[in-house]
């Protein structure tokens, strides 16, 4: 395991926990119930969970629900620190396919296939397998997705015809530019194109990996030597940073992927290339301005024949909880084919939680509001290969990161660099200097212990 405790438990050291909540569980409802404690990122879609909670705490008398939710980076450190530490904090978490099979092999998740197995109904085989493989260690799923997502480009039909161009079926990135440069509009308030371009591992880099692995870039040779100041990687970093400078978004360096959907879905730009997720707010008419008006496409490429991403929001039951009975009922619940269908019906089928049950897709009503989304989604998330992620062989796996303990401490320096190239503050070259240094440190480590 080498420096993994370690190296997991310091992302969060500066991080104050959260107060208040002390103990395995946190658990304190008197003698009259139990207080499930849940973490989860403010993303929409978990919005729309904890505006239902009361039907789940309907259902499980004795039982009621405490969510703690947080934007992305500030949850992630807190539920890292809390998991890494044994803090027992939180009864359930919101993790990714990032930790769930690293902390499965650390022993800090409960094995949840047991409870799938004997739960009727839940049918674990309706995920999407490249998503349920994704979320499982040694064939057993250690967390049950909420969502799952692969990327890809949407675009405003309006603004594409006035403009009199035609976006292709399958777009490069280099045919992504140059659409970006022809209906970037300032002085209207339109940006060409919207991009993260926020510091974080898992903000940032989501998107700029993808574009790095498509154009041939990688972290790591197979020997572990990092490849930041390649000419791959030196290219697509030029590359995203001119994109996103010369027609993206203003304040590119301070937008994530929430800034970056709030824009889009308000008429301030032409394109978006992120999550498929993006568009249980995009095509929502209570949070969007532009529904109807958008087509979508795959993610673009460059050498590679597949340019996009595989992530998912899940939910994993820390072994620190006390009530993990109480735990599982709750996780199926919020994962189960009849959340989506309550979604469904209560806000309409465009927020329902996308890219996790194969079954959602054949829904006749999810069909019927997804028809301009529901097939580049479901293939991308299909397609996607976190096996082998670039162009050449590379000893890691994973897309939007690398599946590697040390990867949320080096990416968000990394991302720190990258964003500060896109504000103008250092050049791309220094950044990538610097990014070398801390990849070779990471990888010297590897290779030093002959991995």
């Amino acid at each position: 395991m080498r420096t993994t405790l370690r190296s997991l438990a310091a992302l969060g050291t500066g991080a104050v926990l959260l107060s208040g909540c002390a103990g395995a569980g946190a658990l304190s409802a008197g003698s009259d119930g139990t207080t499930l404690v849940v973490a989860i990122v403010a993303n929409p879609q978990m919005q729309d969970a904890i505006s239902l909670q009361s039907e789940f705490e309907a259902a499980n008398p004795g039982v009621s629900v405490k969510f703690v939710s947080l934007p992305e980076n500030e949850a992630r450190a807190k539920i890292t620190t809390s998991i890494a530490t044994g803090g027992g904090e939180f009864d359930a978490v919101m993790i990714s396919n990032y930790e769930t099979r690293q902390w499965a092999e650390f022993g800090w998740l409960e094995n949840l296939q047991p409870r799938i197995d004997a739960t009727e109904g839940y049918d674990d085989a309706d995920f999407i397998p490249s998503i349920r493989e994704d979320l499982s260690y040694e064939g057993d799923m250690y967390s049950v997705p909420f969502y799952g997502e692969s990327s890809f480009v949407a675009y405003r039909t309006d603004l594409f015809d006035e403009a009199g161009v035609t976006m292709p079926e399958n777009p490069t990135w280099e045919e992504v530019a140059a659409l970006a440069a022809e209906l970037d509009d300032p002085e209207a308030g339109v940006a060409g194109i919207c991009l993260r371009g926020l510091s974080g591992w898992g903000e940032v880099l989501a998107p700029f990996n993808s574009v790095l692995n498509t154009f041939g870039g990688r972290w790591y040779d197979e020997d572990w030597n990092a490849q930041l100041d390649s000419p791959e990687f030196r290219e697509a970093a030029n590359f995203y940073v001119d994109l996103v400078r010369d027609h993206g978004q203003a304040g590119a360096a301070n937008s994530g992927f929430g800034d970056c959907l709030n824009r889009y879905s308000q008429g301030r730009a032409a394109m978006f290339y992120d999550s498929t997720s993006m568009v249980s707010t995009v095509e929502d008419e209570a949070s969007s301005t532009v529904v109807g008006r958008s087509a979508y496409v795959p993610a673009p490429v460059a050498r590679s024949d597949y340019g996009g991403w595989l992530y998912a929001w899940s939910l994993g039951i820390p072994a620190t909880s006390e009530h993990k009975d109480e735990a599982w009922e709750f996780l199926s619940w919020m994962t189960d084919k009849e959340y989506i269908r309550t979604v469904g019906e209560e806000y309409g089928w465009q927020r329902v939680p996308p890219g996790n049950r194969l079954s959602t897709f054949k829904t006749p009503e999810y069909q019927d509001v997804a028809a301009a989304y529901a097939d580049p989604m479901l293939q991308g998330i299909e397609n996607a290969d976190p096996e082998n992620p670039s162009v050449r062989p590379v000893p890691y796996t994973g897309i939007g990161f690398l599946a590697i303990p040390e990867f949320q401490d080096l990416g968000t320096r990394v991302s720190q660099q990258l964003s500060a190239a896109i504000a103008g503050r250092v050049t791309v070259d220094e950044a990538l200097e610097q990014s070398q240094r801390y990849a070779q440190t990471v990888g010297d480590s590897y290779r030093e212990e002959g991995r």
